[in-house]
């Protein structure tokens, strides 16, 4: 189920949102909020959700067994949990990828190794990060393990932050799963953070998809015009697809009465590669370094180890996004960027003009996304190709100049203007009431034009959802 989707809106979250009001104690609100999100989590896919319970039955039982242990012992028992939850993250997500590579491989040797063809389960990158950091903190005692199967079974398969993150950590909502403060005022927050968030969705990202599916899907022999329209769009699309995502799934916390992480902080202001990953999908970043950057030594060795830690960590993130050699390759470009900035062309951007560092930095995350969102190597290598004039400096052609439509082009520039401009409140001489009124008329209006497009559309589902 999608959250911009007629099924969820006009039916999910209302009868959601009436059950858990009329519950009326917090312990009766997780259980109804576990059922709901048991069935969000089932809509379109039911065989997936054995994976989802057994994933929570074995995180449970894992973490129980850690806090009792002590020793060797327990380090065996962490050492089984992790090894658990890659288990099932590999099978389901990195089989096909080695199994194709090996038959590959294998071919001109004339041998047929076969090749396996499993579904991938939805949100599973998210949910197995979850129960990784949740047993990992209990065997690093940050807290205990939770002995209340709902509490575990509701922190892993909340409903609002289950397939596309932000990825939450157990100690952030320990105390909310029992104790959460739930006023009119934070639900009224929470619901305005919703709506700029369905309204990033459906009216930019979904509205310039058009200009991307043409450029990287739909045209081989792109000119280097249609190359940078396509790369523009796609830059904007999976800004604003995946904070949408997040800034709908924080919002409905709040409402819930949970505190989720802000998962972007205008990423493409950044001046340097370093500064993006402190401002792009912080709550992956913050996981990654204290999860796998720092057990891995971080910058405690010599220079040596810590650009190896670097570009290892950045592989792995690469990996996690996608089983192809594209998200290998997207890993290493980004970590060789931080490896380069550390060696010192940080510092020398530092003596640049503000406009020359942005400008750097933007065109350096805007390469890497052509090895995101291109379907293999080949591709890929015909995208950049195609940025550089090696494929003419021609017009557009036709499939382009029909998704070149006045709304796309007006939302890719609405989408690049607050992408990259500070947010800011300008501070108006009125009453603090009719200032409220007019934000709340802002508010509904977004919500009512977002609602009409999401009724009139086709169905859209989140970039993310397939990690």
């Amino acid at each position: 189920m999608v959250f911009s989707s007629v099924t969820f809106l006009f039916y999910f979250l209302p009868i959601f949102l009436a059950a858990y009001v009329l519950t009326p104690t917090v312990a009766a609100k997780n259980v109804v909020t576990l059922m709901f999100s048991l069935v969000f989590y089932a809509w379109g896919e039911p065989r997936f959700l054995l994976i989802l319970l057994f994933s929570i039955a074995f995180n449970y039982g894992a973490a129980l067994l850690i806090d009792a242990r002590a020793g060797e012992s327990r380090k065996w028992a962490l050492a089984a949990a992790v090894a658990g939850n890659l288990l099932v993250l590999g099978l389901f997500k990195y089989a096909n990828f080695v199994t194709a590579n090996f038959a590959a491989a294998l071919k001109p040797l004339g041998l047929d190794f076969g090749q396996t063809n499993i579904e991938l389960p939805l949100g599973i990158s998210f949910f197995t990060f979850h129960c990784l950091s949740y047993v990992i903190d209990v065997y690093r005692r940050r807290f205990g393990a939770n002995r209340d199967p709902v509490d575990v079974a509701l922190y892993i398969s909340l409903f609002p932050q289950l397939v596309a993150g932000p990825i939450v950590r157990y100690k952030t909502v320990a105390r909310q799963l029992d104790r959460r403060r739930q006023t009119l005022g934070r639900a009224s927050a929470g619901a305005r953070i919703f709506i700029i968030g369905l309204a990033q969705k459906v009216l930019i990202a979904d509205l310039v998809a058009p200009l991307v599916a043409v450029a990287f899907d739909h045209a081989p022999h792109r000119t280097a015009p249609e190359a940078w329209i396509g790369l523009l769009s796609y830059t904007i699309q999976i800004y604003f697809d995946f904070a949408g995502y997040s800034n709908m799934a924080i919002g409905l916390g709040i409402v819930l009465g949970f505190t989720f992480p802000r998962n972007f902080n205008l990423p493409y202001t950044a001046l340097s590669i370093t500064e993006f990953w402190r401002r792009w999908h912080m709550s992956l970043s913050s996981w990654l370094r204290d999860y796998l950057y720092v057990p891995l030594g971080g910058n405690r060795g010599s220079d040596l180890a810590t650009y190896r830690n670097l570009v290892t960590v950045f592989v792995l993130c690469g990996v996690w996004h996608g089983a192809n050699w594209t998200f290998v390759l997207w890993g290493v470009w980004h970590g060789a960027f931080l490896v380069v900035e550390r060696l010192g062309l940080k510092a020398r951007l530092a003596r640049l003009p503000v406009a020359l560092r942005w400008a750097y930095a933007l065109l350096a995350v805007m390469g890497g996304w052509v090895l995101f969102r291109a379907a293999d190597l080949t591709t890929a290598g015909d995208y950049f190709a195609s940025l550089l004039g090696f494929n003419g400096w021609g017009d557009v052609s036709f499939d382009m100049h029909d998704a070149l439509s006045d709304r796309a082009v007006t939302m890719l520039a609405i989408g690049c203007l607050i992408a990259v401009l500070p947010r800011f409140r300008p501070r108006i001489a009125a009453p603090a009431l009719l200032r409220a009124a007019a934000d709340a008329g802002w508010t509904f209006a977004l919500l009512i034009v977002s609602m009409i497009t999401v009724a009139a559309g086709a169905y859209s589902p989140f970039l993310y959802f397939k990690f």
